[in-house]
C-alpha cells in the first residue's frame, strides 16, 4: 500500500501523484494499490482516490467544512429532498446541454468556481491546469484572487478559456481594484464578488492537523504585486491555529451594499458582476438594487457558516426574489447530473463545482478534471431525456417537487470518503 505523505513533504508527494495525462485504466491501477478505493465511475470515486493519495492535514484542509460540519453534510443531502418528475413521449434526437451565460456560449451549464491554492493538488500547473479543463469542454473557470497561479499566467495558459476572476475586498482597497484592472487587462470576461467571507467560519480540522499557513513553496501570487505590501506576512501570519483564520485578517470589515457600484464603477469596466455568498432572498433583491448583473448562491461549500441551509434549499426564495431580472448561479454540493437539472429546474442558470476539482487535480490532472466535467455531462444529457427536455431552455419548475414526506435526507459523512 502507498505510504501517505507527511505535511513536510506534501508538495514533492503531490508532484510524484500528479499525472499530466489522466488515463482510466491508470486510476485503475491506482486504486488497486490502495485501500478502500475503486475505479472512477462517478466523482466520489475521485475524493477516494485522492484521500488515499495525499496527506491527511491536506485532504481535510480540503474536504472539510467549519463546527460540525452540519452544513457540509447538508450541502449533500438535501439534493436527495428533491425529486425530478420524469415526462415520457418526447423527442430527444436533438439533446443539448448548451446554455448561454452574459452572451457567452457554455457546452454544458457546469463551470468550475473560483477555488484558489489549487497548486496543493496539482503543484506542477495548478490553476492553469483547471483553466485548460474548463476551456476544452467549452465552459466557464473562475479564477480565485487566493490562486497559487497568477492572473496573467492563468490567461496565458488558457487564452480561450471563458476565464473569471473571482475578487474579495481587501483592507487594502486600492489593491481590491488594482487587482480587478489586471484581470480586465488580461481578458477576463467577468467577476465575482464574493460577499460572505468577511470572516471564516472556524476550521477546526485545521486546527488539529496544525494546518496555520499555506506550506512552502506556495503563495499568493496575486498578491506579489505589492513589493511592500504586508499579506504575505498576514497570510501567513500563523497567530491563529487554523489558516483561514489567518488568511481572513486582510478582508476589509466595512462593507456595504454600496461597494457592489464602487467595483463596478471603478474597476470592471462594464465587465458582468456576479455577487457570489447569496443565501437569502433579502439580500438576492438587495443585489439586484445595488446593480449586480447575477448572483450566486453558495454557503461557501460548507465552509464559512456552519448551521445555515443548503444551497439548493436556499435557491427557491433567491430565485424568488430575483424573479428573472438577473442569471442565478449555485455552487456549493453538486456532485451529480441529476443535481445540475434539479438546480437548473429550481431557477438557476448554471452550476458550479469546487471541491471536486481538488481531489481530480490530485489524482490526474487536467485531463482529470476534464473527465469530471465529462462524467457530469454525460450524467446530465441522461436525466434530461429521461425528464423529456431536450434543451437547456426546456427545463422548467415543473420537472421538480420536494416528496410529499418531506423525502429521505442521505446522510453524507466525510469521514465515509
Amino acid at each position: 500500500m502507498t505510504s501517505k505523505p507527511t505535511l513536510s513533504n506534501t508538495s514533492n508527494a503531490l508532484v510524484a501523484y500528479s499525472a499530466r495525462k489522466f488515463v482510466p485504466d491508470q486510476a485503475q491501477n491506482m486504486a488497486e494499490k490502495a485501500d478502500n478505493v475503486h475505479p472512477v465511475y462517478n466523482i466520489d470515486d475521485y475524493q477516494k482516490l485522492s484521500k488515499a493519495k495525499i496527506s491527511k492535514a491536506l485532504y481535510e484542509y480540503l474536504a472539510s467544512g467549519t463546527d460540525d460540519e452540519q452544513t457540509l453534510a447538508e450541502n449533500r443531502s438535501s439534493w436527495k429532498m428533491w425529486y425530478l418528475r420524469p415526462r415520457v413521449l418526447r423527442p430527444m434526437s436533438r439533446l443539448s446541454t448548451a446554455t448561454t451565460l452574459f452572451g457567452e456560449r457554455l457546452d454544458l451549464p457546469v463551470f468550475t468556481s473560483p477555488a484558489g491554492v489549487q497548486a496543493l493538488a496539482d503543484p506542477e500547473h495548478g490553476e492553469c491546469a483547471t483553466a485548460r479543463a474548463a476551456g476544452r469542454m467549452g465552459t466557464m473557470f473562475g479564477l480565485s484572487q487566493h490562486a497559487t497561479r497568477s492572473i496573467e499566467q492563468v490567461a496565458e495558459a488558457a487564452p480561450d478559456t471563458n476565464r473569471w476572476f473571482q475578487s474579495y475586498i481587501l483592507k487594502d482597497r486600492e489593491m481590491t481594484l488594482r487587482l480587478v484592472k489586471r484581470a480586465v487587462k488580461a481578458g477576463y470576461k467577468g467577476i465575482f464578488l464574493t460577499v460572505d467571507s468577511m470572516r471564516f467560519g472556524y476550521r477546526e480540522a485545521d486546527a488539529r492537523n496544525g494546518w496555520d499557513s499555506l506550506p512552502a513553496p506556495h503563495r499568493l501570487v496575486n498578491y506579489d504585486e505589492e513589493q511592500k505590501s504586508e499579506l504575505a506576512a498576514t497570510y501567513n501570519g500563523k497567530e491563529k491555529k487554523s489558516w483561514d483564520q489567518n488568511s481572513e485578517m486582510m478582508f476589509e470589515q466595512n462593507v456595504s451594499w454600496n461597494d457592489v457600484r464602487w467595483l463596478k464603477e471603478n474597476a470592471c469596466q462594464g465587465l458582468p458582476l456576479v455577487i457570489k455568498g447569496i443565501m437569502t432572498g433579502e439580500d438576492a433583491a438587495l443585489a439586484v438594487e445595488a446593480g449586480a448583473d447575477g448572483v450566486m448562491v453558495s454557503n461557501h461549500g460548507g465552509r464559512a457558516l456552519d448551521g445555515c441551509v443548503s444551497a439548493i434549499d436556499a435557491l427557491p426564495e433567491v430565485a424568488k426574489a430575483v424573479n428573472g431580472r438577473i442569471p442565478i448561479l449555485l455552487d456549493s454540493g453538486v456532485r451529480r447530473g441529476t443535481d445540475v437539472l434539479k438546480a437548473l429546474a429550481l431557477g438557476a442558470t448554471a452550476v458550479g463545482i469546487g471541491k471536486p476539482i481538488f481531489f481530480a487535480l490530485s489524482v490526474g490532472g487536467e485531463d482529470a478534471v476534464v473527465n469530471v466535467l465529462k462524467m457530469l455531462k454525460t450524467e446530465l444529457e441522461a436525466a434530461m431525456a429521461i425528464c423529456g427536455v431536450e434543451t437547456v431552455k426546456d427545463i422548467t419548475p415543473d420537472l421538480i417537487s420536494r416528496h410529499p414526506s418531506g423525502g429521505p435526507a442521505v446522510p453524507y459523512i466525510r469521514s465515509a470518503l
